[in-house]
C-alpha cells in the first residue's frame, strides 16, 4: 500500500526492527537546507529525540512525498519510521526558542516544549519547508511536562490539517504520525491514554513569539537579524525594495487578514490563538481543542479553559488583529511605528472583502466583477442572518445546497433546497423564502453556461463531510476500543475525495 495516501498499520517494535536501511532511505536523497542554522544558536538548543519502546506507523501522508521529489512507490514504511520515528537521519534536531501571550498575559517560559525542527527541504516549487515534530520527547522548554502528544492528539491534528487543506485553507499538513507505545497520563483524557510523535510539514517553524522573546531579552540586533532572514527567505520578493520592512509587514497583515477570513468561511475555530501559535509566514498550524462549529453560533468556544470566550469563533479577526498590533512591539527595533501602524489599518478592509470573495463562493458565485454588485452583498447578509436564526447545521446548509443544486433553480425559487431536509424542516420560514428569493433572483439574470458553474463551484467548495466532534469520536472510538483504524482511514478518503 505504498503509493496510498492513507496506508494499513505496521506493527514495528525496537526488538523486531532491524533496519540497515540508511543508504537507501529516499528521505536521505532530499535537498535538506541549514536556513536557520545561519542565523546562529541566539535563536535555538540542540536536542536530543526520545527513544521509543515501540514504533507503529499509522499515517503517512504519501500526498505530499511529490512535493519534495520523492515518489511514494520508493518510500516504503520502514524509511518513515526510520526517519520520523527513530530521528536517526538528520542531525541536528533543534527546538526553537520563543515566548508569547497567552490569553492575554506573556509569558517568557515557552519555546518548544514537546518538539523540534527535525529539518529545512527545498520543495520542487521551489519553495523551503520545515519538517517540525510534535510528542519527540522533553527540551529545555518541556516545563515539567513529558514532551509527548496522545495518540488521540496526533489522530486529531491530522484530521484537522486535511480537512482545512480541503477547504480551501492555507495549513500546514502531518507527513506522518506513529504510535510509539508509551502510556500517557492527562487530565483531559481517560488515562492511561496511548502515544504518538507526527511530523508537521509546514512554510516555517518561525512564531511572533520568536520575535516577542527577543525583544525580551533586549537583542534588538538579533531582532534585525531574524527579520532580514524572514525577508530573504520567505518574502524574497521584497529584497530588493528600499522600504522591504514596512513592505514585510503590510503583507504579513494581509495574509493573516486572509488566513481568519478562511477559517470564518470553513467554519473554524482554532481555538488557542495566543502570539506562539501564529506563523510568521501566515499559515496555519498547531491544532489542539479546535473545533468545527456545529451551528452559526458567533459565540462558539471550542477550548474548554477558555471561561471568558476570549478565542470564540467571532473573536478570531479581533484577536489576530491585536496579535499583529502585538508583534509591533518588537517589529519597532527595525520599522518605524508608523508604517506599521499604517499596514495594520488595512486589516479590517482586507479581512471582510476575503471573507466576502469566500463566502459568496460556498454559495457558488466567483466571478469578482458581478460580485461587486448589491444583490450579491444582500444575499450574504440575508445568509448570515438565516444561518445566525435558526439551527441549521452550517456545515450541512452548504453542503446540502451543493448536492441538491439544479438548474431548474432559476425557474423556480420554490425548488431551492427543495431535496434538503433543512428546507422541509423550515417550511414557509420567513427569512428563508427571503433568502431563496434572493438567490432565484440572482440565477435569473445568469446564461445557462453560468448557471453549470454555480453547481460545479458549490460541489468544489463545500465538502459533504466537515469532521465535527461527534464525527471525530466515531473514529477515535473503534481505535481506543478495538485498535480498528478502518474508520479513520476511510474519513481521510472522504475529505480528501
Amino acid at each position: 500500500m505504498k503509493a496510498e495516501p492513507i496506508i494499513a498499520v505496521l506493527v514495528m517494535t525496537l526488538p523486531e526492527t532491524n533496519l540497515n536501511t540508511s543508504s537507501q532511505n529516499p528521505f536521505l536523497s532530499l535537498n535538506y537546507e541549514s536556513a536557520i542554522l545561519e542565523l546562529g544558536d541566539d535563536y535555538y538548543d540542540e536536542v536530543e529525540a526520545a527513544e521509543f519502546p515501540q514504533l507503529i506507523l499509522r499515517w503517512r501522508n504519501d500526498a505530499l512525498l511529490s512535493r519534495i521529489g520523492l515518489d511514494a512507490a520508493n518510500v516504503s514504511d520502514e524509511h518513515f519510521i526510520e526517519a520520523f520515528g527513530k530521528f536517526e537521519v538528520h542531525k541536528p534536531l533543534l527546538a526553537l526558542r520563543y515566548h508569547g501571550y497567552q490569553f492575554g498575559e506573556y509569558n517568557p517560559q515557552l519555546g518548544d516544549g514537546r518538539g523540534f525542527l527535525y529539518a529545512q527541504v527545498r520543495g520542487t516549487d521551489g519553495e523551503l519547508y520545515d519538517f517540525g515534530t510534535k510528542g519527540s520527547g522533553k527540551t529545555p522548554y518541556s516545563r515539567g511536562g513529558d514532551g509527548m502528544l496522545t495518540l488521540k492528539g496526533g489522530v486529531r491534528e491530522v484530521l484537522a490539517a486535511e480537512m482545512l487543506h480541503r477547504m480551501g485553507v492555507n495549513t500546514s499538513r502531518c507527513l506522518s504520525m506513529i504510535e510509539t507505545g508509551l502510556d500517557l497520563w492527562r487530565g483531559d483524557e481517560p488515562s492511561p491514554t496511548r502515544s504518538s510523535v507526527m511530523v508537521r510539514f509546514s512554510k516555517s517553524h518561525i512564531r511572533f513569539g520568536t520575535f516577542e522573546r527577543l525583544n525580551y531579552i533586549r537583542r534588538p540586533d538579533l531582532i534585525g537579524n531574524l527579520l532580514n532572514h524572514v525577508i530573504y527567505i520567505y518574502y524574497s520578493h521584497l529584497g530588493a525594495e528600499p522600504d522591504k520592512y514596512a513592505l514585510f509587514y503590510s503583507e504579513l497583515v494581509q495574509r493573516v487578514a486572509l488566513l481568519v477570513a478562511q477559517w470564518m468561511a470553513a467554519g473554524f475555530c482554532h481555538a488557542v490563538l495566543n502570539t506562539d501559535n501564529m506563523s510568521i509566514t501566515g499559515e496555519s498550524f498547531d491544532y489542539g481543542p479546535y473545533a468545527f462549529i456545529p451551528k452559526f453560533d458567533p459565540n462558539f468556544t471550542a477550548a474548554y479553559f477558555d471561561y471568558y470566550g476570549r478565542y470564540s469563533y467571532s473573536n478570531q479577526p479581533g484577536i489576530c488583529k491585536l496579535n499583529l498590533e502585538l508583534l509591533q512591539k518588537p517589529l519597532s527595533a527595525v520599522i518605524p511605528t508608523a508604517d506599521m501602524e499604517q499596514g495594520l489599518s488595512q486589516f479590517e478592509d482586507c479581512y471582510h472583502a476575503q471573507y466576502r470573495v469566500l463566502m459568496l463562493k460556498k454559495l457558488g458565485f466567483t466571478n469578482l466583477e458581478e460580485l461587486e454588485s448589491g444583490e450579491y452583498e444582500e444575499l450574504l447578509k440575508a445568509t448570515l442572518r438565516f444561518l445566525n436564526n435558526y439551527p441549521v447545521s452550517y456545515h450541512d446548509f452548504f453542503s446540502d445546497l451543493a448536492t441538491t443544486f439544479s438548474n431548474k433553480w432559476r425557474d423556480d425559487a420554490s425548488l431551492i433546497l427543495s431535496g434538503s431536509e433543512i428546507a422541509v424542516e423550515l417550511g414557509a420560514s420567513e427569512l428563508f423564502l427571503h433568502w431563496s428569493g434572493l438567490y432565484h433572483k440572482i440565477l435569473t439574470n445568469m446564461a445557462p453556461d453560468d448557471i453549470e458553474k454555480v453547481g460545479q463551484t458549490l460541489i468544489q467548495t463545500n465538502p459533504k463531510t466537515v469532521i465535527l466532534r461527534p464525527i471525530i469520536e466515531s473514529v477515535w472510538e473503534p481505535i481506543a476500543q478495538n485498535n480498528n483504524w478502518e474508520p479513520f482511514y476511510n474519513l481521510i478518503k472522504e475529505i480528501q475525495n
